[in-house]
């Protein structure tokens, strides 16, 4: 039988078809499976290949072992330079027992690892700075490292001249002198350097930026509220967690340059709600915070979070959120979900999660993409993991530790990455000694680490020869001889054209016309880019660019139309005014947008509370405005994750305050010592017959100042209108309980009033 030759052309295309099919059947996405509680674990440490043993993965997914206790101890952050080099930073001293002892001892310590034989485990490591506390903020530059310590602001630079792997050179960056005396889970992490070249951390009100090998700052309108932890994704967009809001994820709507806005709605499908495999008796909420099982029923300990990035792991995960739960010991996976630019978070799984385990001593706390492409998970593998503020005698968890012996369990850590069976990790870069040229290709790498990490560099050398060629990426400019003899091994994409403009940027060598090429560009993405680079323009109130920005108004792409609401705010001219007013108008069913423009429209940048506050106390004396505009901003920073902005409480899911509301509260507004007390050193039990999901942590390690500015706001705000607080009289109380390590009940307070 003679076959013809399209007979055999098209079964080899069934075939192809049929191939194409099962490796998409293949790698799909499978829910993982549903796994019984572990109702009592044993709190004994395990070994390394015991603890891999005891995690959950979807199939196809495995952890592999990077580092352990044999070189790290009590792991909080890390961070890759441009070659591939890891940084470790150490909080050798956090928690070494139940009562926090020796935690200001300056033993922490940045390691430096190397994997040299390429096999995804480290084998060369040394302790790259020693003598320091608590180190919780680094960032690789070139051959420079940015370090910050717990209680200062400042920031320091290091290097190491020799290449010994040890620094032998520091310089003093940044210096606030001011000590940051906040307990160590109410200070910020972070120091991310983002793609528009900004430098952000987790809480405080300011953002950097590197310049000429010096660091300016740029005050932020609105403090941000995260905490451990913070990331971006492809886009530049930051996402925050607060563990002591008990909000595992915030702060993505809009960059905090422009002030916070959260939608009401922006977690979808009770995302708060946590699906550990192990009982989790170690919870700061208490038997609230509990199932029937015994399982955490609530984020409580959000942490360490990022967004995907590789691209050595499927495709499915790319630009999802990850978020550590160390007191659930598991790890969230979240769909973000985009509607027209307002943003929602939705778990990628019914009632489960991406990353269990049954080993009570598993605590992640970081997390990172990895130069490799694959995700790396920071584990601090110890006993206790809440601070001593909410473990001293009369809280929930103090016995529960003692019972269980997790005081006992420290002084140990592990790194693990993330693989899966479809995948090999890439390969180690080697940009610190490759030429900007070649660091311009990196630009369209698949993995966002290299293509971050390229345009810092290039940035950091500031060399304008790069100008033209990024002139060209950014606005796909190729004529089709460039494209026969390019190159680039990596294909250009729409995110090749955003990170060219954002280097243009940091190189201070954006041009009008590249932006006016770019505000017409196909993609949403690159056109949202090139409205946000354009600010310094808007700014200067330059006619053509709002011309051209009049095209955009009614945009496809949400996007693009938000954007432009959060940068007209720059104009400040008629002709900004009418645009923003236009895009309101038209525009009435998206809430982010009418929130954005009204805040716009008012044509300044202080939020709108802190004006209305200026104008009622603008009859007292200088130093009470001074004591409660300062005690505003720590509030909403601090106190509101719990009490709320309006002081009226905030309703955890089980529709329970998470504290007492402050309006109207005659303890507030009454006795000035009893609150003061309160203050300094917590108070338990219930309140007026209530109980709450937390307890009042002790402030003592903030000076009288912060005490005396923080008091002197609740008594005014929220329908108190009682007298201020003078930092004397916070001091005399401090004097006259110096010493006490218990938090306060209602009932010895009343006491004492006797």
């Amino acid at each position: 039988m003679t076959v013809s030759w399209k007979t055999i052309a098209l079964i080899i295309l069934v075939a192809l078809v049929a191939a194409c099919n099962n490796s998409k059947n293949k790698s799909a996405e499978k829910e993982p499976v549903k796994l019984p509680v572990e109702p009592n674990p044993s709190p004994a440490f395990l070994s390394p290949e015991e603890s891999l043993r005891s995690f959950h993965l979807p199939e196809g997914y495995k952890m592999q072992l990077v580092a352990d206790e044999s070189i790290l101890n009590e792991p909080v952050a890390i961070a890759w330079d441009g070659n591939g080099r890891m940084f470790v930073a150490e909080m050798c001293t956090y928690m070494q027992d139940v009562d926090g002892s020796g935690t200001t001892r300056p033993i922490g310590k940045i390691l430096l690892l190397e994997d040299t034989d390429g096999d995804g485990k480290m084998d060369k490591h040394s302790v790259y700075i020693d003598s320091l506390v608590l180190p919780r903020m680094i960032l690789p530059l070139d051959d420079r490292l940015l370090v910050n310590e717990t209680y200062t602001y400042d920031i320091w630079s290091y290097k190491d001249t020799d290449g010994d792997g040890i620094a032998d050179e520091k310089e003093l960056l940044y210096d606030n002198n001011k000590a940051d005396n906040r307990n160590l889970e109410h200070q910020a992490s972070g120091l991310l350097w983002n793609i528009d070249n900004w430098i952000y951390n987790s809480r405080n009100p300011v953002r950097f930026r590197f310049e000429d090998n010096k660091i300016q700052v740029d005050t932020l309108l609105d403090a941000p509220i995260g905490q451990w932890g913070l990331t971006h994704d492809d886009f530049g967009r930051l996402y925050y967690s607060s563990a002591g809001g008990e909000v595992a994820a915030l702060g993505f709507q809009q960059n905090p340059a422009y002030g916070s806005f959260e939608l009401g709605d922006q977690l979808l499908d009770d995302f708060d709600a946590v699906w550990p495999i192990i009982a989790t008796p170690d919870v700061q909420g208490g038997y609230e915070r509990l199932r029937p099982d015994s399982t955490l029923n609530h984020f409580t300990a959000s942490c360490g979070q990022v967004i995907f990035q590789g691209d050595r792991l499927p495709a499915e995960l790319k630009g999802d959120l990850f978020i550590c739960e160390p007191v659930g010991r598991l790890i969230r996976r979240a769909k973000v979900i985009n509607r027209d630019g307002q943003i929602y978070l939705k778990n990628a799984y019914n009632q489960n999660e991406f990353l269990t385990s049954t080993d009570m001593n598993f605590r992640p706390v970081n997390m990172a993409t990895g130069p490799d492409g694959c995700l790396y998970i920071v584990d601090m593998y110890r006993g206790i993991i809440q601070e001593s503020n909410w473990t001293r005698e009369g809280s929930f968890l103090r016995p529960v530790i003692k019972r269980m012996k997790l005081d006992m369990n420290f002084g140990r850590g592990r790194i693990y990455r993330l693989v899966h069976d479809d995948e090999k990790p890439g390969p180690r870069p080697k940009m610190l000694d490759e030429s900007t040229e070649q660091l311009m290709k990196y630009l369209s790498h698949p993995n966002g680490w290299w293509r971050n990490t390229a345009q810092k560099l290039i940035i950091l050398r500031n060399d304008k020869s790069a100008v033209g060629e990024l002139e060209k990426m950014a606005t796909d400019n190729y004529t089709w001889i460039d494209r026969i003899f390019s190159r680039n091994e990596y294909e250009p994409t729409p995110l090749t054209r955003l990170h060219a403009l954002w280097t243009l940027k940091g190189l201070d060598a954006l041009k009008k016309n590249t932006l006016l090429q770019a505000f017409k560009d196909e993609d949403p993405q690159v056109r949202k880019t090139a409205i946000w680079a354009s600010e310094e323009f808007l700014k200067k109130q330059d006619p053509e660019i709002i011309s051209a920005l009049q095209s955009l108004k009614n945009d496809v792409s949400g996007d693009v139309r938000i954007q432009l609401v959060l940068s007209l705010r720059y104009g400040k001219s008629p002709e900004t005014i009418r645009l923003l007013q236009e895009i309101k108008n038209n525009y009435t069913d998206n809430v982010l947008v009418q929130a954005l423009a009204s805040t716009s429209l008012r044509n300044d940048n202080e939020p709108e509370d802190i004006k209305k506050l200026k104008s009622k106390i603008a009859g007292k004396s200088p130093y009470a405005r001074e004591l409660i505009l300062n005690g505003a901003a720590i509030f909403k920073q601090l106190c509101a994750t719990c009490h709320g902005n309006d002081g009226k409480g905030i309703l955890n899911k089980e529709k329970k305050m998470l504290a007492p509301p402050l309006e109207g509260s005659k303890r507030v507004a009454g006795d000035r010592d009893v609150l003061t007390r309160i203050v300094l050193h917590g108070l338990s039990g219930p309140v007026d017959g209530k109980s709450y999901s937390d307890i009042m942590p002790a402030m003592e390690a903030n000076d009288d100042e912060w005490v005396a500015s923080v008091l002197s706001y609740v008594r005014y705000a929220f329908g108190n209108d009682a007298s201020t607080i003078r930092d004397d009289h916070v001091h005399d109380v401090r004097e006259q309980t110096v010493g006490r390590k218990k938090y306060w009940t209602l009932k010895e307070l009343e006491q004492l009033k006797k």
